[in-house]
């Protein structure tokens, strides 16, 4: 089973490098798909350095002409993935990649289970955040809760595995961190149930998602997904294969 890892970077140069080279260490069959957003430092030269060497040569990059918002990246490199799972790795180094395994293994135990609806997400231990961003955080995973029924601790998290199928049916209208409850909100409506593993998380003091910036645009996406159109994977699948079809 592959599992696709979709990197969206924005002026990381002092740890991209990095986490690329703790995903080459991860005992999974991956494709790393690298969405680089117009990063106005050295990520992008560094990027290029990387691609001829291995084993970064077998990754594949993509860069935006103007920046455009982590949804945007995120969306770039899910219609990029083929992979059977796909999930999503943040290049500032507050993820580790190890934790990866545990989250296809949770995954591979439900299908086993006779569970074919499934999606996996890494919850964070919140403790160490700024107290803005964590009651930010905690808030939004409460309504998350209380508006689709669900019972999961952490809905901001970035590792969010799910089948390939639904990443790449996926409307990703969101263009910030609102594409965090986009994702969310329509795994759950699609019918999935989202399981959960522990993770460990080591929150940066330079953070780009600002909590009154970007936690109101949040609210909004879970109340537009909940109270307007739900998405219907079905509905979608079809949809993305008449477009494919149009462009034969």
């Amino acid at each position: 089973m592959r599992v696709s890892v979709i990197v969206p970077v924005y002026n990381e140069e002092k740890t991209v490098a990095q986490v690329l080279e703790q995903l080459s260490r991860v005992p999974l069959d991956m494709e790393i798909v690298v969405v680089d957003d117009a990063s106005t430092d050295r990520t992008w030269e560094i990027l290029q350095e990387l691609k001829q060497q291995e084993p970064y040569k077998q990754y594949r990059y993509v860069r935006h002409s103007h920046n455009q918002g982590k949804g945007v990246g995120l969306r770039t490199g899910f219609g990029l993935s083929t992979g059977d799972l796909v999930t999503i790795q943040d290049a500032d180094m507050e993820y580790d990649p190890q934790d990866l395994p545990g989250l296809v293994r949770k995954w591979e135990e439900a299908i086993a289970a006779g569970q074919s609806k499934v999606a996996v997400y890494g919850y964070r231990d919140l403790s160490a955040q700024k107290f803005t961003t964590r009651w930010g955080n905690r808030f939004l995973t409460l309504m998350t809760n209380l508006l689709f029924g669900c019972r999961i601790h952490d809905m901001e998290t970035c590792y969010k595995m799910m089948p390939g199928v639904v990443a790449r049916a996926l409307p990703m209208e969101g263009r910030r961190f609102e594409i965090e409850p986009e994702i969310t909100s329509c795994i759950l409506q699609a019918g999935y149930t989202i399981l959960e593993v522990p993770i460990s998380y080591a929150p940066r003091v330079e953070k780009k998602l600002a909590p009154w910036k970007d936690g109101w645009p949040a609210l909004a996406m879970l109340l537009r997904r909940r109270f307007g159109k739900p998405f219907q994977l079905v509905a979608a699948v079809r949809e993305q294969e008449q477009v494919a079809q149009t462009h034969l």
